[in-house]
């Protein structure tokens, strides 16, 4: 790729739906609520996971960090986004659409592994009960959250690299929200052939394998599950994979329809923006509430700390 020097120091402009005044102020309102109840949903969520001591289990030590990865994962888009939709202005620094760009490809790759992992903890506590305590013990869960974490960084690295080194002779409207890589191939004066292969190769990596290994424990469940007698403790198996079920279909189905098909040849913008949209902002919202509303344990533990903290305040 021939260096492009006129595309590197110069701010971009995220055009999102600038020619459609009326869907962006409706859109921006959905962004800024969508924001506050990912705000105060995930970071409940932390909070109840850490002060009460009935949720000191890996199911939940996964969930918090779940909910940071979300509470991470839109604030690296959405300040930036409500800023745009409410100016003016549509501007973007190059540094700063670099840095949004990358920290968007690492948290969601990131949390396509940790959703692998909420998978294989379910699938120790409903196939191997009596060892769970032994397998996912403390040491084994921090690992594997780690690992989660920082794998992802070198490949995030190298394909934003990549994207923003496309020369785009001159180009600087970014046709979506935020810096993602769909929207940077369209701008690309250049084949874009070896970007989309290798973030092909990545999606294999960290989009099919991860859910290949979530497939192929809730297929292993399923099996355990046919044959609990118990009602009271197959509903309660439900209940808890069910939620993270939900979870995964939302984040997976939208997020392989937008990386795992050839950038080049979408012929529906408008349709794209939704995706993005949708998975970038309204997931993260609707997760917490997922958990919490089909989750007793959660919603007793904050019903705790409530009473608690009014027993505090009487004394």
């Amino acid at each position: 790729m021939d260096a492009n020097n006129e595309s590197y120091g110069t701010d971009f402009i995220l055009l999102g739906f600038s020619d459609r005044p009326g869907v962006e102020r409706v859109i921006s309102v959905v962004v800024f609520l969508s924001y506050l109840v990912t705000l105060v949903g995930n970071s409940t969520i932390i909070l109840v996971s850490h002060l009460d001591a009935q949720l000191h289990t890996p199911m939940y030590f996964f969930l918090s960090n779940l909910s940071l990865l979300d509470l991470c994962y839109t604030t690296t888009i959405v300040p930036q986004m409500l800023v745009n939709l409410w100016g003016s202005k549509k501007s973007i620094t190059y540094e700063g659409c670099a840095l949004q760009f990358f920290f968007a490809l690492d948290l969601g790759a990131t949390e396509c592994l940790l959703l692998a992992v909420m998978a294989y903890d379910r699938y120790v506590a409903v196939c191997q009960p009596l060892h769970y305590t032994v397998i996912m013990h403390p040491r084994l869960c921090h690992q594997m959250v780690l690992a989660a974490w920082l794998t992802t960084a070198g490949c995030s690295i190298l394909l934003s690299t990549l994207t923003l080194m496309l020369p785009r002779c001159g180009h600087r409207e970014v046709d979506n929200f935020f810096c993602e890589m769909p929207a940077f191939i369209k701008m690309a004066c250049a084949s874009s052939k070896v970007v989309e292969t290798v973030a092909f190769y990545l999606g294999v990596i960290y989009l099919l394998v991860p859910l290949s290994l979530i497939l192929i424990s809730y297929g292993i469940i399923t099996r355990a599950v046919m044959r609990i007698k118990s009602a009271g403790r197959w509903k309660k198996i439900l209940n808890t994979c069910g939620s993270h079920l939900t979870v995964v279909t939302l984040f997976y189905g939208t997020l392989m329809s937008m990386y795992m098909k050839p950038q080049s040849n979408n012929t529906a913008p408008d349709q794209g923006k939704f995706l993005t949209l949708f998975y970038s902002i309204i997931t993260p919202s609707l997760n917490p509430l997922i958990y919490t509303l089909r989750n007793k344990d959660v919603k007793s533990a904050v019903k705790r700390l409530l009473l608690a903290k009014k027993w505090s305040a009487e004394s």
